[in-house]
């Protein structure tokens, strides 16, 4: 009837929440053309501004987390060392990360033909859509959260990896 809805649905990604939408029995073509967006969002602890303090990650922590594929020089990470201000946790208040799928011609024909999410997310990346983890680099590599936050939220099979 033409009314805005925004509603919370529990999946890993924003491409998954599509799939979790078929297959909760909504039509495909009714899905296809009243979707507009789907947001997927985690909380990551930020780094303490207090006591917030660079260090050069070691070659198993770069690896692990993506961060060089080994010609690239060792990016500088941040970490809080922990003071007053934070109880000694090095954190204080916590930092969205963010996936915005915009549901566009390309994904609507990927909805009516029922894609997986990963055929959906593919042509969500192909057409814009910056995915959590890359999110998760960016306030990474930016100093607002830690390696073990990332790692938390954006398991090792979504290795946090530079933008193709």
């Amino acid at each position: 009837t033409g009314h805005l809805v925004f509603s919370t649905l529990h999946t890993n990604d924003a491409a998954s929440a599509v799939t979790r939408l078929l297959d909760l029995g909504i039509e495909p073509y009714l899905l296809a053309s009243s979707l507009s967006a789907v947001l997927a969002q985690r909380l990551v602890r930020r780094i303490c501004p207090e006591c917030v303090e660079p260090y050069v990650p070691d070659q198993s922590e770069v690896q692990s987390l993506g961060l060089a594929d080994g010609g690239e020089p060792v990016p500088t990470l941040w970490r809080g060392r922990g003071c007053d201000s934070c109880r000694r946790s090095g954190y204080r208040e916590r930092l969205g990360v963010f996936e915005l799928l915009l549901v566009n011609d390309a994904v609507r024909i990927q909805i009516q033909s029922r894609a997986n999410a990963t055929d959906i997310r593919n042509t969500a990346v192909a057409n814009g859509t910056k995915l959590l983890h890359e999110d998760c680099r960016e306030k990474l590599l930016a100093g607002k959260t830690t390696a073990e936050e990332v790692a938390r939220i954006s398991p090792h099979s979504q290795a946090i990896q530079a933008a193709e």
